[in-house]
């Protein structure tokens, strides 16, 4: 049913729009289909409709990557409720157009340069040549990865729950993992649990931390490295990718393993695995998935900032990630250092950064703060909760991470709402909503005006 609304969208809608345009609309419009269906009777185990705000705020988690729930996956939600999650998961994470094409191989249609058009501008493409060979990659690479991890976690859960129950959780984890939603099914033991139970299980760490990172790459980091396999060759996007993701992956594991290293609460009597594996898990997910491994209200303040810090960067651009973006981040600490040193150009790796896009990082980061920041606001205004844990959750939102101190199923509808508006601009980007809104689709200014001087600092 998803794949022909999907295809409905593609021939009568896409087609009379511009495509930052498009991705806003498509992606709000496989929202609602996954919101009308979620709030159907059927999907929910007590056989009534959970309501068309919660079911709303699911849909937009789900689709949107993000892991935040207001009930427990499990045990709320039927069989036929959590396929449509794990299919708006799916979609989400890929992307609707990546979906539709693959609707199109499927039926050995013809992809057309509109279509191609609104791959590049979904995929963060730079240009149009290969763009369906890379669809290609990315729908194989997705599924094998996907399948991989589905074997492993099935493997590993089937003497827990059973073979059917290992089965299903081996998938929806996988999928979920792989495209950084961080949706579970663990509320069989205990609702809003997440993964807390396997805090020192090596291969359930191991397994969903490497889907979480290749999902977190990008996919252009993944063709890069599958056609230039030497570090050398590789495009500047990848290095800078996979070099701040180390960074971040190493740093975050390393501050919340200080920081929590005496706390009573969580490391003081955790095993030896558990004291590698709980920091380690926790960075590597903060950034883009929503699992967690130990309870996140049991965490100093200062591990939580760091949490913070870490969902607000977020994954790789083109990736199945949110927030701002590692390379955002890379490029303005380059030009900080730039700036410090009285350099006139930008350059790592021995290429120089265009100016254009040190002018859309600062872009990004003012309006994502700006969104952080009101976003907290409203709902400090509208509930009254606790700063920390209010922050926290918006910036889980904006981050697409999903993880959360226990805050979302105490919100009202109203902030539920500015929630899911979050959550979607967090998804589609700030910049492709800025441009799709301002209607202008990125066109530079061709006038020219005399310089003047502004004193700063």
């Amino acid at each position: 049913m998803l794949l022909a609304f999907l295809r409905f969208i593609k021939r009568y809608i896409l087609v009379k729009i511009k495509p930052n345009q498009i991705i806003l609309i498509g992606f709000f419009l496989v929202i609602l289909a996954g919101a009308i269906l979620l709030t159907l009777p059927i999907a929910s185990q007590d056989g009534r409709s959970i309501g068309f705000v919660d079911a709303l705020f699911t849909a937009t988690s789900a689709t949107c990557v993000t892991g935040l729930v207001v009930v427990d996956t499990y045990s709320h939600w039927t069989m036929f409720g959590k396929v449509v999650i794990l299919l708006l998961i799916q979609t989400g994470g890929l992307g609707f157009m990546t979906v539709a094409t693959m609707l199109s191989f499927a039926l050995r249609r013809t992809i057309t340069m509109r279509e191609r058009l609104l791959m590049v501008e979904s995929l963060n493409n730079e240009s149009l040549q290969g763009i369906v060979r890379l669809v290609r990659h990315i729908l194989i690479g997705t599924f094998l990865f996907e399948g991989t991890g589905a074997v492993i976690l099935a493997l590993r859960f089937i003497p827990d729950f059973g073979l059917w129950g290992g089965i299903t959780k081996g998938i929806f984890h996988s999928v979920s993992s792989f495209c950084n939603a961080g949706f579970d099914l663990m509320g069989e033991r205990e609702p809003f649990s997440s993964l807390t139970t396997y805090s020192g299980d090596w291969v359930v760490n191991l397994t969903i931390m490497a889907l979480i990172v290749i999902g977190g790459l990008g996919f252009m980091v993944w063709e890069d490295i599958l056609q230039n396999r030497r570090w050398r060759n590789f495009r500047l996007h990848t290095k800078l990718v996979l070099v701040m993701t180390m960074l971040l992956i190493v740093g975050g594991a390393f501050a919340i393993g200080v920081l929590e290293w005496n706390n009573p609460k969580t490391l003081v009597d955790a095993s030896a695995s558990e004291k590698i594996l709980i920091p380690l898990f926790q960075s590597v997910t903060s950034r883009t998935a929503g699992y967690n491994t130990v309870d996140l209200t049991s965490m100093r303040s200062a591990s939580l900032m760091v949490i913070i810090i870490l969902m607000f960067i977020g994954g790789s651009s083109g990736s199945t990630a949110g927030g701002v973006k590692t390379t955002t981040i890379g490029v303005l600490l380059l030009t900080c250092l730039a700036v410090i040193r009285g350099h006139s150009g930008v350059n790592v790796f021995g290429r120089q950064i265009k100016r254009q896009v040190i002018l859309r990082v600062l872009v990004i980061l003012v309006i994502s703060i700006v969104l952080v920041i009101v976003g907290t606001m409203l709902v400090l205004v509208l509930d009254e909760k606790d700063f920390l844990a209010t922050l926290f959750e918006v910036v889980s939102a904006f981050g697409t991470v999903g993880l959360t101190m226990s805050l979302t199923p105490q919100l009202s509808d109203a902030s539920l709402v500015i929630l899911s508006a979050i959550m979607y601009l967090g998804r589609v980007g700030v910049m492709t909503a800025a441009f799709a809104i301002a209607l202008r689709g990125g066109e530079g200014n061709s006038v020219r005006y005399p310089e003047g001087n502004v004193m700063v600092g």
